[in-house]
């Protein structure tokens, strides 16, 4: 027992100097609390010491080699590039409660395959490809869990709900993380999740990494019929200038079984005011969502509405893996200031022992200005195919056709084609 004292409080040392160095207020004391837990819990020790915890950990390599296409009608250059992903997680074994993880990521075109405006300031005469060349720390966080309870320090992903509002941007090769200290609280049909965001870390290397004093809560309660969640999301850029963008709001999201048919249903509504020091903006969101799943087939219709401010503001989500929605070619990553409707439906199965989707989006303005209104449609189609449980094929198409006056949006056609292993 003298040891395992020993330990932690060389371990908690060590802990406060990095929290101090990342200037989270919360971080020394938060740290020093999740070591000496610890302590408390002997007799629930999975491994004998910290060496152990080491010794008894697990490594993981994760590589994602993807080829894309970008045709836009502008100036433009047509895009290529060829890029790979590598990924290395080690984490420890269970001491304690207590658990470490470590994960670097690199990224880099190869082949010469590099035609591409990377959108960090290179190739600026061709479309952008957001997948710059990148090595950096990806993650590295300590965890503590024990009866429900779990709590987490240091840089993670952080993915809530279906990530609309706060997600990974896994699709890029540079996904986005967070240095953050997270709590979360499970017990039966409840939980609920509260996190300090003080670094967002995007996607664009360390380039466009932005400072915050994020805050993040969301809480759910499973029923018969369905999850009933609410949430409010409270995002402050450091800056010395006043700025805030807090967002509040509730979903349902369930599914039914009938005989062999699912039928799956989802509504969701937030409020969000963004303000400065000398303006404030109010907009609400809505989406409805309604699948039925039948003979191997999932098929959905749904509606998003990310509401405008008068044509002033359109409401945002600057935290949301934004690729997962209003279309795979990401016209939409910023949502114009006349808002955003998007009319959609899916459908997909398996064949050949792969899976096929086909989606269509129909985008207008929420409310609309002069020269914003028809902004335009979208053909999405994907085919992935695993091999085994380690390695998976994909194809992706998307087509977006502007509409009639759509403010710079113009024809867009992308193509991907990718292989990724997981060992």
């Amino acid at each position: 027992m003298k040891k395992l004292l020993l330990d932690n409080q060389v371990a908690a040392k060590s802990c406060q100097k990095s929290a101090a160095n990342n200037k989270l207020v919360v971080s020394t004391l938060a740290c020093s609390v999740l070591l000496a837990i610890g302590s408390v819990h002997a007799a629930e020790a999975k491994v004998e010491s910290v060496a152990d915890a080491f010794t008894q950990g697990s490594a993981k390599v994760d590589l994602n080699l993807r080829y894309e296409n970008v045709s836009q009608d502008n100036a433009l250059k047509d895009a290529d590039a060829l890029t790979l992903r590598t990924r290395l997680t080690f984490s420890t074994a269970e001491y304690y409660g207590l658990t470490a993880l470590v994960e670097f990521e690199d990224s880099r075109d190869v082949a010469g395959v590099n035609d591409y405006n990377d959108g960090i300031g290179h190739n600026p005469e061709y479309s952008v490809i957001a997948d710059p060349n990148t090595t950096e720390l990806d993650q590295a966080f300590i965890q503590y869990k024990n009866s429900g309870f779990a709590a987490k320090l240091g840089r993670q992903v952080i993915a809530i709900d279906n990530q609309r509002f706060v997600g990974h941007v896994g699709w890029r090769q540079d996904r986005q993380t967070f240095d953050a200290f997270a709590m979360q609280y499970a017990q039966d049909a409840f939980k609920i999740d509260y996190a300090y965001l003080y670094k967002r870390n995007r996607i664009f290397a360390e380039v466009k990494d932005i400072d915050s004093k994020d805050h993040i809560v969301n809480a759910s309660y499973k029923t018969s019929v369905g999850q009933v969640t609410a949430y409010a999301y409270l995002l402050e850029e450091d800056k010395a200038v006043s700025n805030g963008l807090d967002t509040y709001g509730a979903s349902f999201v369930g599914a039914v079984d009938f005989d062999k048919t699912k039928l799956m249903y989802s509504v969701e509504y937030a409020t969000q005011e963004a303000s400065t020091a000398d303006v404030k903006f109010d907009a609400d969101y809505l989406g409805l969502e309604l699948g039925v799943g039948f003979s191997g087939f999932v098929a959905k219709v749904g509606y998003e509405n990310l509401g405008s401010d008068d044509s002033m503001y359109g409401f945002s989500t600057p935290l949301a893996t934004l690729h997962k929605f209003n279309g795979w070619t990401d016209q939409f990553l910023a949502t114009p200031k006349e808002g955003l409707q998007d009319i959609y439906a899916s459908i997909g199965g398996k064949v050949v022992g792969g899976n096929w989707l086909v989606a269509y989006h129909k985008f207008d303005a929420d409310q609309a200005s002069a020269t914003v209104d028809d902004l335009g449609s979208e053909v999405d189609v994907q085919f992935t195919f695993p091999i085994k449980t380690n390695y998976t094929l994909g194809v992706k198409y998307a087509a977006y056709s502007q509409g009639n006056n759509t403010s710079g949006k113009v024809d867009t056609d992308k193509v991907w084609l990718w292989g990724s292993a997981s060992f």
